[in-house]
């Protein structure tokens, strides 16, 4: 079981603003370093927020509006403000750290209008020592109906200093958020287009900013869009038609709107910032839950050995990769399709469901009890591969049959939105898969919001392009692997198609849809288990392409959740090194892009303990990129390593305590 939460309010201060506009409300992280300031004028809301004195984002405008009664934005005036603190400790089943102590100062402020509907708004405000975030918080009032619509929230970024923006353009709302990232100064961002989020910004000053959102519950998703020189958000509107982007039931909040501030990038991806603004779990026995490794046939072309008799989707085939599992320490064994078809009955073309599509039924000759039951004597979970719009219409009768069968996890793929409805729909597959003992893992789909606090068999969410485009394209390179690691990475759990074993140099890359190859070394591919948060990793590779190869050791051996995350040096675009703890042991995985380098690191951060490392470095003078060097060491705290990263290349340590 989940340990309760255990939530501490300290009133610090109570006053009240009596009737006032033109002041200026403010609220400091713990440490002080980070402040918002919130006031009105006659344009409505705006908010300021600096950071160790430097102003970071200049006056910016707080925007929502209604179909009744247009925007909130006239004779605005701040009347009351309640400042307290607030300390939380939780546990994480999912996530980068399992133990999470969190400290912020929250202040909710109410706005009334003075004119017209005299309607009113919350506006609740909380800063970390990491980061500010604000939301809206609109109560059932006379002056409403019990739902509104909302048409827009256009709330705005005005940020100092032109930094360098690390973003990935989109073309409209309807995307499975897959793309390459632009690094390109505030000022020549492209204007009046859409920016998937999170988006990260360099400031001259050596801080960094990154703009996410966090709790996206009964919402729409947001995106950025420069719009007249200033960042501003845009809501993903319902399904056909482009005015209304929320139907708010009263009282409704708004996700929080968040800004991960630090004068450290490593910071954002040891931060809990999202998690802190979630709800507690709501899953009550979470004892049934378990992340691992995976296997993912489709990735490598569904490759079988020529013995097989009668490869497709049947039984001898799965369970051919199920031995492969339970010999090598892989959980779960995901059974998706053969042959360009389903593993369920479907009579659409292209995975794309067809009228007749039912995901609770296998195609003939696959007996779904019989491998489920073989595979839970090895030690092996079975997983599937569903289409949303197969699954969603039947949702209840297949998560019961997938229970009954003993199925314990699925990938849900081709949701492609994030407006209101797709979020809702989203949210109701986690809830009747835990009551099934089912876990999720959303493809095709947007970045998390910290949801996996609240609904921990939420394993990960794609939203990213990852190798599983190396069968079609050569757009996956190691640049493209830090970009993300800066800018996705940073909302939480990644889902990407690791474990290729073929490693290619650019020159040497050719697009295979079997086999396929995947660009950098093969010390980049195995660092990238642990720079990645990914509760249920892939081993996607065919079995034989591991079986005695040098490396597969760390894959069966690097865990997918994780007791504790530290980043020991980076450079957005350039390069990573993170160390991530589970029990005694610590995983570091450093990954480079196009560039070589040399790093030195210290392990000041470990315990007093001895350590065995076990280090696997990159051979840079060689030109098959699966080659590898190993070697194991006794080290201690302080001790300094060097790190000779490859072009496109890594480096992974495994630290193991001893008694000497």
């Amino acid at each position: 079981m989940l340990a309760p939460c255990r939530l501490i309010l300290i009133l610090c201060l109570f006053f009240s603003i009596n009737a006032f506009a033109g002041k200026v409300v403010t609220v400091s992280s713990p440490d002080e370093k980070i402040k918002f300031f919130l006031s009105t004028d006659q344009d409505g809301l705006y908010y300021r927020v600096t950071f160790k004195g430097v102003l970071m984002v200049d006056r910016s405008r707080l925007n929502i509006s209604f179909k009744e009664g247009g925007a909130f934005s006239n004779s605005l005036v701040i009347s009351l403000a309640k400042p307290e603190k607030v300390i939380e400790d939780y546990d994480l089943l999912i996530g980068k750290t399992s133990k999470v102590h969190s400290e912020s100062n929250r202040i909710i402020i109410p706005v009334l209008e003075q004119t017209g509907a005299k309607r009113q708004m919350n506006i609740e405000v909380r800063v970390f020592n990491d980061g500010v975030a604000f939301r809206y918080v609109i109560p059932q009032q006379k002056q409403w109906a019990d739902m509104v619509n909302i048409t827009d929230e256009t709330d705005s970024f005005n940020l100092t200093q032109n930094p360098v923006a690390t973003v990935m353009y989109r073309v409209n709302y309807t995307t499975s958020h897959e793309g390459l990232y632009t690094k390109i100064n505030l000022n020549n961002l492209r204007a009046d287009t859409l920016m998937d989020m999170p988006a990260l910004f360099e400031f001259p000053n050596g801080n960094y900013m990154a703009i996410t959102e966090a709790n996206l519950h009964d919402y729409a998703g947001m995106y950025l869009m420069k719009h007249n020189g200033v960042l501003e958000s845009r809501l993903s509107p319902l399904p056909h038609q482009t005015e209304i982007k929320v139907k708010a039931i009263l009282p409704h909040n708004s996700p929080w709107r968040v800004l991960m501030i630090s004068d450290r990038p490593g910071a954002f991806l040891e931060s809990n910032i999202l998690t802190n603004l979630n709800e507690p779990c709501k899953i009550k026995d979470v004892s049934w839950i378990k992340p691992g490794k995976t296997t993912f046939p489709w990735w490598n072309g569904d490759v079988v050995p020529d013995t097989i008799n009668a490869p497709g989707n049947n039984y001898v085939t799965n369970m051919y990769y199920v031995d492969f599992c339970a010999k090598y320490g892989i959980e779960y064994h995901s059974v998706v399709e053969y042959g360009l078809h389903e593993w369920y009955v479907n009579d659409g073309a292209g995975f794309q469901p067809g009228p007749n599509a039912d995901p609770s039924k296998a195609v003939p000759g696959l007996d779904m009890q019989q491998i489920c039951d073989s595979a839970a004597k090895k030690g092996v979970g079975i997983r599937v591969w569903v289409h949303f719009y197969a699954l969603y219409p039947r949702l209840d009768a297949t998560f019961a049959q997938y229970e009954k069968w003993g199925i314990k996890g699925l990938m849900c793929d081709f949701m492609d939105r994030d407006d209101q409805e797709m979020v809702n729909m989203q949210e109701e597959i986690l809830q009747k898969a835990a009551q099934h003992h089912l876990h999720i893992q959303f493809h095709g789909a947007y970045k998390p919001t910290g949801e996996s606090r609240t609904w921990p068999n939420e394993f990960t969410r794609e939203g990213t392009l990852n190798y599983e485009n190396d069968k079609w394209s050569d757009w996956v390179t190691p640049d493209a692997d830090v970009n993300v690691a800066f800018t996705r990475l940073l909302a939480g759990s990644t889902d990407y198609h690791l474990g290729g074993f073929r490693a290619a140099s650019p020159e040497q890359f050719k697009i295979h849809y079997t086999r396929p190859f995947v660009m950098g070394t093969r010390c980049h591919m195995l660092a990238m288990y642990v720079v990645l948060e990914n509760a249920i990793g892939m081993a996607c590779d065919d079995p034989e392409a591991y079986i005695n190869q040098p490396g597969f050791e760390f894959i069966q051996r690097v865990p997918t959740t994780w007791d504790e995350t530290h980043v020991i040096d980076a450079k957005p675009g350039e390069y990573l090194v993170i160390a991530r703890r589970k029990g005694s042991n610590w995983f570091i995985g450093a990954i480079t892009n196009h560039s070589p380098r040399n790093l030195s690191i210290s392990l000041d951060f470990i315990n007093d303990n001895y350590y065995l490392a076990d280090i696997y470095s990159d051979k840079p003078a060689d030109p098959n990129l699966n080659h590898l060097n190993k070697i194991t060491t006794p080290v201690r705290k302080k001790s300094i390593i060097n790190l000779q990263l490859a072009a496109g290349g890594g480096q992974v340590i495994h630290l193991r305590t001893f008694m000497p």
